[in-house]
């Protein structure tokens, strides 16, 4: 089985975009990894209803000597024979990386090309630094970077990071530094496209910088690597309660349910997150005592590959029996119009 193309020749020029922004991505972790002798990250396809309407590949790693877990997505799904459908194709990176080393901070980044079945189109962009022992020498690079990627977009994707990236429950961001850029589109392809570019090279090659710098680091005590697990603790608590990115992907479909959340720490803290139930409203709080059931006991609770699948199905469940719960949902301010549509049908 192969996965078909769109037809679309705007789609195409994203896929090739994100495509060598992965490879870019890949083969400067894959370098870091080689110098601990480690890596490289291994190639995961994965097909959208058996090629047909696309797919994607990942590059992916976990509890290696230099990554937590990592991964490192493109997906490219389309819907050129289903007509009725409001999105046409939708062109994505996704990666997260988790460190091993806590004095290496985590890193998300996505850049998409969305294309709407009326002809409209829109890129997103976003990109969080997530350290678990903030160090603000890399925290300054990391906003420098950003306001030299985006200097017309940064306080406007600023605001919409801070809002999106806060935890409610546990009352502080998911990380230090949050870019998030929605819906963006000035109506002229070209110019967007080298604005896309320009973003993910300039900030994928600040994090390659920060994560050489980390993980070269004198080894991590006892103390660090608990603040580790608490950390990536609440990132856990985040992604599967508040991320509206990674809710639609999992309730759109079940065919890359570990690829989605690739995003999830390899350990986290199971009482932690449970002292947090009675903080959550209604009905997710009810969501996130079926996460906590669904880890594994220990200390710390191994979130290992076949637990992400049960999750996947743990958060699918949850929005199909409660669909007015995407509601409290995180937002940045603007609503993705292809969120806002699968929400209208819920």
């Amino acid at each position: 089985m192969e996965r078909k193309a769109a037809s679309s020749p705007l789609a195409a020029r994203a896929v090739e975009l994100v495509e060598n922004l992965q490879t870019r991505f890949v083969g400067g972790l894959n370098t870091i990894a080689a110098r601990y002798n480690d890596g490289p990250l291994s190639r995961i396809e994965w097909l959208r209803d058996d090629g047909r309407h696309g797919g994607g590949v990942r590059y992916a790693i976990a509890e290696s000597a230099v990554f937590n877990r990592a991964s490192v997505n493109v997906s490219s799904v389309h819907y050129d024979d289903m007509p009725d459908r409001r999105l046409a194709s939708a062109n994505a990176l996704s990666a997260i990386i988790h460190p091993d080393h806590p004095a290496a901070p985590s890193f998300h980044t996505h850049i998409s090309w969305t294309e709407m079945r009326d002809g409209r189109g829109y890129w997103r962009l976003m990109a969080d630094l997530n350290p678990s022992i903030e160090n603000p020498v890399h925290t300054a690079l990391f906003e420098k970077r950003l306001g030299e990627a985006a200097p017309e977009h940064y306080d406007e994707a600023r605001t919409q990071g801070d809002a999106y990236f806060y935890i409610p429950a546990a009352k502080r961001h998911r990380g230090v530094s949050h870019f998030y850029l929605e819906g963006h589109s000035t109506g002229d392809f070209d110019v967007d496209e080298g604005f896309a570019r320009s973003f993910g090279e300039r900030i994928i090659d600040t994090y390659l910088e920060i994560l050489a710098e980390g993980a070269g680091a004198a080894p991590p005590s006892s103390r660090d690597r608990n603040e580790q697990i608490h950390y990536h603790s609440l990132y856990l608590l985040q992604v599967l309660t508040l991320d509206r990115g990674t809710t639609s992907g999992l309730l759109v479909h079940d065919q890359n349910d570990v690829g989605i959340l690739g995003s999830l720490p390899a350990y986290v803290d199971r009482g932690q997150l449970a002292a947090l139930i009675e903080a959550q409203p209604s009905p997710q709080d009810q969501l996130l005592q079926n996460i906590v059931d669904s880890l594994p006991e220990g200390s710390p609770s191994h979130v290992s590959d076949e637990v992400r699948g049960f999750l996947a199905r743990v958060v699918r469940g949850h929005y199909e029996t409660h669909p007015n719960a995407l509601d409290l949902q995180a937002s940045g301010g603007i609503l993705p119009p292809t969120v806002a549509n699968h929400q209208s049908k819920s």
